[in-house]
């Protein structure tokens, strides 16, 4: 899985990875391989693959920037309802995405201003979004169900 030096948590439920761009891939296949285990569709698949890019490049562009952190971020599929929690934990800069106000997607505003649609997405495709910042930890979690 690329060049990127990560490490898989011994009971295989979380991946710690450097916070940069040749992450994405790891990060993503690690959580593919997990729904694919369970014949996930292929639109919550994809709503989960855009979910999951638009957060890590968060991580990536706002937590440590300039400098490069670690991220782990933890999947785990429950029977349940059928669904999946994905958990991002990062000890970058406190940031609540979810603090920002809603994105105006009505006109050329929309087209012309950046910053703030990703997390409008996540939480338009996701089941839950939610924030905390814990123990010098931004924990972002997001779940969605997968029947």
């Amino acid at each position: 899985m690329g060049d990127v030096d990560y490490k898989i948590s011994e009971d295989g439920k979380s991946i710690i990875i450097d916070a940069v761009d040749e992450a994405m891939d790891p990060v993503q296949d690690f959580i593919m391989e997990k729904l694919e285990a369970y014949g996930c569709a292929k639109k919550p698949m994809f709503q989960i693959r855009l979910a999951v890019e638009e957060i890590f490049v968060n991580i990536i562009s706002y937590a440590y920037n300039p400098d490069i952190g670690k991220a782990e971020v933890l999947c785990e599929v429950q029977e349940d309802p059928l669904c999946v929690v994905i958990q991002f934990m990062d000890s970058g800069k406190p940031f609540d995405p979810l603090a920002q106000g809603e994105v105006d997607t009505s006109g050329e505003m929309f087209m012309e201003k950046a910053g703030g649609f990703g997390i409008h997405l996540v939480k338009n495709t996701m089941d839950s979004v939610e924030y905390e910042y814990k123990d010098g930890k931004n924990i972002l979690s997001i779940k969605k169900n997968l029947n």
